[in-house]
C-alpha cells in the first residue's frame, strides 16, 4: 500500500462519512470524486498488465573485462488509459539500480543503459520485473518478465609473463627425453645421405634395391606444458572490496597469459578443469585461445574436486609433461607437498600464488620448502 493510497482512503472514509451524517452535497461529490479515482487507477494498471510489450538486449554478448556494452530496452503500452512512469529495477554488474520510463500509448518507447563490466564470468543484466503505477500513484503491479535475463559472457585479458622452459636432462635433451625420432617406431625409408649413422640402413632393402637405404622413424610430438589451475572457490579476499570477484579475475588471467606465452613458441598446452563445469582444454597455437578465454569465463570458481586431489591426480601425466605450471589461492601443507611431488617427478614447475596478503607469515614455510625443492614461486596481487 503507498502513502498517497492511505492518504485518499482516509478521506474517503472522513468524506463518506461526513456525507451520510450530514447529507452534503459537497462530501457527496468528493467522496465520487475519489471513488472514481481509485477505479481509474484499478482499471488502468489491469489494462496495462495484458497490453504492456517489454523487451531488452544487450549489443554485445561477448566482451573482455574492463570493457562497457549498452542494455536496450524498449516497452510499448497498448493501452488506451495512461498510467504512471514505469520503474525498472534493473541488475547490473556493479550492482541494483532503478530505472523509470514513461509508456507512451501506441507509441515505442526506447532507453539505452551503459554498462561496465568490471569482472571476469557470467553476468546477468537487465530487468527481471516490470513496476507499473497509475497515474496518481495510488497503486502499483508487478508484472514479472518471462524471457531470461540477457546474459554477458565477460572474458580474460592477458598479461606479460616469463616463459617456463622445459626441464633438461644432462645430454641436454628436453624432459621426458622426446626430442628427436623414435627409433621403436619405423615409419618409412628413404635414400641414404650423408651423415645418416650406419645402424638405421636396411641391409636387406637395400641389397634388393642395390642402393643404400635407411629407415626413417616417427618424430613424437613435444612434451606438454600442463597448466593446473585452481577451480575451488578462492581463498581470502573477504575484507577487501569485491574480494573474491578480483581473486577470480586473476586466477582466470594468470591462467590465460601463461597459456598464451607457452603457445606463442608453439608448445602444446594442456589445461585441465576440475571445477563445477568440468573440460579440459589442449591446443598448440594461439588461435585457438578464444577457446580457452571462454572456458575460463564460464567457470564458476565454487566447488568442484579439492586443489590438493587435483595436484595427485594429475601425476599421471608427468610422463608426458615438460613442464607444469600450479595457479592457486591457497598454500597449505597439501598443496605444498602436492607441487614437490610434481617436481620430483621430473618436469620443471612455476607456482603462482594469487594473494593480497604476500608477506603473510604462514606461507613462509610451505614457500621455503618449494624453493627448496627448485620450484619457481610467484607471487600475483589482485588489481
Amino acid at each position: 500500500m503507498t502513502g498517497r493510497l492511505l492518504a485518499v482512503l482516509s478521506v474517503l472514509g472522513v468524506t463518506g462519512l461526513s456525507a451520510l451524517s450530514l447529507g452534503g452535497p459537497v462530501f457527496y461529490f468528493v467522496s465520487w470524486i475519489l471513488i472514481m479515482m481509485l477505479l481509474y487507477a484499478l482499471l488502468s494498471l489491469v489494462a496495462a498488465r495484458y497490453s504492456l510489450s517489454f523487451s531488452q538486449r544487450l549489443d554485445s554478448r561477448t566482451l573482455e573485462r574492463g570493457d562497457g556494452g549498452k542494455l536496450h530496452v524498449t516497452l510499448q503500452l497498448k493501452s488506451p488509459l495512461p498510467i504512471g512512469p514505469v520503474r525498472l529495477p534493473l541488475a547490473l554488474p556493479e550492482g541494483q539500480a532503478v530505472a523509470m520510463m514513461q509508456a507512451g500509448f501506441f507509441r515505442e518507447e526506447s532507453a539505452a543503459f551503459s554498462l561496465r563490466f568490471p569482472h571476469v564470468g557470467i553476468w546477468p543484466v537487465g530487468a527481471g520485473k516490470v513496476i507499473l503505477q497509475d497515474f496518481f500513484g495510488l497503486l502499483k503491479l508487478q508484472v514479472k518478465v518471462k524471457e531470461p535475463l540477457p546474459r554477458a559472457l565477460v572474458l580474460p585479458r592477458r598479461f606479460d609473463v616469463l616463459p617456463l622452459d622445459f626441464a633438461r636432462m644432462d645430454d641436454g635433451r628436453a624432459l621426458p627425453g622426446r626430442s628427436g625420432e623414435d627409433v621403436t617406431s619405423p615409419e618409412d625409408t628413404r635414400n641414404y645421405r650423408l651423415g645418416d649413422p650406419f645402424k638405421r640402413i636396411h641391409w636387406k632393402l637395400s641389397a634388393r634395391s642395390r642402393e643404400l637405404i635407411v629407415r626413417r622413424f616417427e618424430i613424437p610430438e613435444p612434451p606438454d606444458t600442463l597448466l593446473l589451475l585452481d577451480c575451488t572457490a578462492p581463498q581470502g579476499g573477504e575484507d577487501k572490496p569485491d574480494g573474491r570477484a578480483r581473486l577470480i579475475d586473476t586466477l582466470a588471467e594468470t591462467a590465460l597469459s601463461v597459456a598464451a606465452m607457452q603457445m606463442s613458441e608453439g608448445q602444446p598446452v594442456r589445461v585441465p578443469l576440475y571445477g563445477e563445469r568440468q573440460s579440459e582444454f589442449h591446443a598448440d597455437r594461439q588461435g585457438a585461445l578464444g577457446l580457452l578465454k571462454e572456458e575460463l569465463a564460464n567457470q564458476p570458481f565454487g566447488g568442484g574436486v579439492p586443489f590438493e586431489r587435483v595436484l595427485n591426480l594429475e601425476l599421471r601425466r608427468m610422463r608426458r609433461t615438460g613442464a607444469t605450471i600450479v595457479i592457486t589461492t591457497r598454500l597449505d601443507a597439501a598443496v605444498a607437498e602436492g607441487v614437490k611431488n610434481i617436481r620430483a617427478s621430473g618436469p620443471n614447475v612455476r607456482f603462482y600464488l594469487i594473494t593480497f596478503t604476500i608477506n603473510a607469515p604462514e606461507y613462509s614455510p610451505y614457500i621455503a620448502l618449494l624453493q627448496q625443492n627448485l620450484v619457481e614461486v610467484c607471487y600475483v596481487t589482485p588489481a
